[in-house]
């Protein structure tokens, strides 16, 4: 068994029922066991502009599954979501991302390991501090809480998601 985290965004529609519904169907997958869910958080866009906030999470999962055979169920799971990838970064019913698996060390065309904007980013950093703030970053050597501590102090807001 691996453990493997999965970032967890949408930006279109009911967007925390998607994730919730994502991480159900990830739940489902044989050989695969949803283990901790961080909270949701509203978040700001990263790289575009004109969209809507997002609402992203992490989960972490203990699987048997190879690290290429989880990113095409995840992928399956998008596309039966809903989801079109027309352009990088577009707006979207669901993103699953691999951001880590174990701690190894990926480099494929199709998959990179550690995923590699994850310690720049704050809405990944800041669900990961809640459920794996001491797990190291196999290639940068630094906990989440250390990276989180690297980001700068604007931008990227993050909040906590409360359902009205």
């Amino acid at each position: 068994m691996e453990s493997a985290y999965i970032g967890i965004g949408s930006n279109i529609g009911r967007k925390i029922d998607h994730c919730k519904r994502a991480i159900s169907l990830m739940g489902r997958l044989e050989g695969c066991s949803v283990r901790v869910q961080s909270p949701f958080y509203r978040t700001e866009p990263v790289g575009v502009e004109g969209q809507d906030t997002y609402v992203n999470g992490v989960v972490r999962v203990d699987t048997d599954l190879s690290a290429g055979t989880l990113l095409n169920c995840l992928l399956e799971i998008e596309a039966d979501m809903g989801r079109v990838r027309r352009k990088k970064w577009d707006a979207r019913v669901i993103d699953l991302d691999i951001l880590l698996f174990g701690s190894r060390i990926i480099k494929k065309p199709d998959l990179i390991v550690p995923h590699p904007l994850m310690h720049l980013r704050r809405f990944v950093l800041t669900p990961l501090l809640q459920i794996a703030p001491d797990l190291i970053h196999p290639v940068l050597r630094k906990s989440m809480q250390e990276l989180a501590g690297l980001l700068p102090g604007d931008g990227q807001a993050v909040e906590t998601y409360e359902r009205s």
